[in-house]
């Protein structure tokens, strides 16, 4: 298993919590950053939204790809899994810039692309907001562009949305033949652009009977179509404590919900009308987003380190935490739950 961990990028994770410890600056996501890489996590993943949609619109969230050039330079080994939204960058010079930041890096930028579904967002910023369908239709050319430039010394596109002449991006992305695409989705329009134009697929949080038939799904579909087996990423929030009951008293601590609803309740109700996404709203998943509560890594080391076995024998190769305060509960994830995991893989080895 794979253990990456959400950058916070909005200031943390909580949407109940008003305060959680780790401000949204970039003094916080590089001294996070550059401890993760000492403490042995593989990846981040920086999301995109140019609103905060966990403590408010009004509150400061870090832009991601910026963000992102700035870690290339001061890092050496984790993977930089950036989230895109095709409709916030033109494609061809979106290419450009992220082979640039893949060659800062030496090889590792990853996307994860996001068909946007921030309608208010986007309708701020002036920019088009496609529905359900049409978002996958837009994803798929934009894919099919900036992988076009990846590979060929020049070329052209003639898409219902984008359209290129004899176009040049040099130099290449240092990662052959492109950074590792994920991506994620539910309805048919998104598994069937993830099978044809991407390398990983990325799911909500879930418990483990409903993650098995998804990766079963997606590589059957792969290989109607002549592909090999699809990388598997899940979202998860975290909380690992010396007892079940200290984990648990975490867990109605950051799940209570206020008297008055946080400033982030009406963007996660949009975020549920805009998915395919099962729409009974419970006081967890609101609490903390991307389901990730469902897979309940809320326990001692080894009661998680039971749980990512389980994920690990359904397919799944990699792990997005989110946990809070991020700093202070990766360094003990990572001592005890990430260490003793590899050292018993060495021992099995």
């Amino acid at each position: 298993m794979r253990f990456g961990f959400w950058m916070p990028v909005f200031g943390g994770w909580l949407r109940n919590i008003p305060d959680e410890g780790m401000e949204a600056s970039w003094d916080y996501v590089k001294r996070l950053t550059q401890r993760s890489e000492e403490t042995g996590w593989d990846l981040t993943l920086i999301a995109e939204l140019n609103l905060n949609d966990i403590k408010g619109v009004d509150q400061p969230a870090l832009d991601a790809w910026s963000t992102a050039a700035a870690l290339a330079a001061v890092t050496s080994k984790i993977e930089l899994m950036v989230a895109v939204r095709p409709n916030f960058h033109q494609p061809a010079l979106f290419a450009k810039a992220a082979a640039n930041i893949d060659k800062i890096s030496g090889g590792r930028l990853a996307l994860n692309v996001v068909s946007s579904w921030w309608a208010d967002e986007a309708i701020q910023y002036g920019l088009q907001f496609d529905q359900h369908d049409d978002r996958y239709a837009r994803t798929t050319e934009w894919l099919q562009v900036i992988q076009g430039l990846w590979t060929k010394k020049q070329f052209s596109f003639d898409g219902e949305r984008y359209k290129l002449t004899n176009a040049i991006a040099e130099p290449k992305p240092a990662r052959k033949p492109w950074p590792v695409i994920y991506a994620g989705g539910e309805s048919e329009a998104a598994k069937t652009m993830i099978t044809t134009l991407c390398d990983a697929y990325v799911m909500h949080g879930d418990p483990v009977e409903a993650i098995k038939p998804k990766i079963a799904d997606i590589e059957e579909r792969r290989a109607r179509i002549g592909k090999g087996r699809m990388q598997y990423g899940m979202a998860a929030f975290a909380i690992v404590r010396d007892s079940e009951a200290e984990a648990k008293r975490e867990l109605a601590r950051i799940t209570q919900m206020p008297p008055k609803p946080p400033k982030g309740f009406d963007n996660f109700e949009q975020w549920l009308s805009g998915t395919e996404l099962e729409r009974e709203l419970k006081i967890q998943e609101y609490s903390v987003s991307n389901r990730g509560l469902r897979p309940n890594f809320v326990g001692t080391p080894e009661q998680i380190s039971e749980r990512i076995e389980e994920y690990e024998d359904a397919g799944l190769d990699l792990l997005l935490l989110q946990m809070s305060p991020q700093a202070e509960e990766m360094d003990r994830f990572a001592a005890q739950v990430i260490e003793p995991m590899r050292a018993r893989s060495l021992e099995l080895a």
